[in-house]
């Protein structure tokens, strides 16, 4: 089986011993080194390079944003989870505006951490199926795009990103537009949870809402995919 290599950036010596034993449990990923500063977080990337790196921001010598930026500068295109309890606005920003698109805040549950790493997974296997082609056709292009923007609708505090592709994939498959209360109940979540989800689809873009007149009280608003 195809592992992914990791590097964890932490400086730490328990968290990174715990964060080391959540990734060797899930068994797609597998550690190939830890750094404890950002200069050596540097000089592991360019000699391992490897497929995803667990960033902290707070490190003794450099921040990790100013890690990913340098990493970034070099030509790295590495996937980065930031494991961080970094979680002002402007650190989000920036590490969004360096291609992180999975932000996960300490502490946290191994469960958490096995999440991003299956988005992640599922995002190289979707790339190394793309990347047989020469060039991307306009449905490859809106794939790749609506992955992103998935990713980043997950960083939303009380989503589940695998809960919010499961919703994505469901109105996807609809052939007319759905209420919330239709698509819980199509997939065993309550309507109040369904709304949820599908109020993050239309912010990213990759839904629309409409009201639906003809009943007493509110109209009810109902979703679909944008395309």
């Amino acid at each position: 089986m195809t592992r992914l290599r990791v590097l964890i950036v932490e400086d730490d010596f328990a968290v990174a011993h715990v964060t080391r034993g959540f990734v060797e449990r899930h068994p797609r990923y597998e550690v190939v080194g830890v750094a404890s500063t950002g200069s050596e977080a540097l000089r592991e990337l360019r000699e391992l390079d490897p497929d995803v790196v667990l960033l902290d921001v707070y490190l003794p010598d450099m921040s990790g944003i100013t890690v990913l930026g340098r990493a970034r500068a070099a030509g790295s295109r590495v996937e980065v989870i930031a494991v961080t309890a970094a979680r002002d606005l402007d650190t989000v920003r920036v590490a969004r505006a360096h291609g992180v698109h999975h932000y996960l805040v300490k502490p946290f549950p191994m469960h958490a951490l096995h999440e991003r790493l299956d988005d992640v997974w599922r995002a190289h296997e979707r790339d190394a199926a793309l990347a047989a082609a020469a060039e991307l056709d306009q449905t490859a292009v809106d794939a790749l795009m609506r992955r992103d923007a998935l990713a980043s609708a997950g960083q939303r505090k009380g989503v589940s990103p695998l809960t919010l592709e499961r919703v994505a994939e469901a109105l996807e498959s609809v052939a007319e537009p759905v209420s919330a209360a239709e698509l819980g109940e199509a997939l065993g979540m309550s309507r109040v949870s369904a709304r949820r989800y599908l109020e993050r689809l239309v912010e990213a873009g990759l839904a629309a809402r409409a009201p639906r007149y003809g009943h007493a009280g509110r109209p009810e608003l109902l979703y679909s995919p944008r395309r």
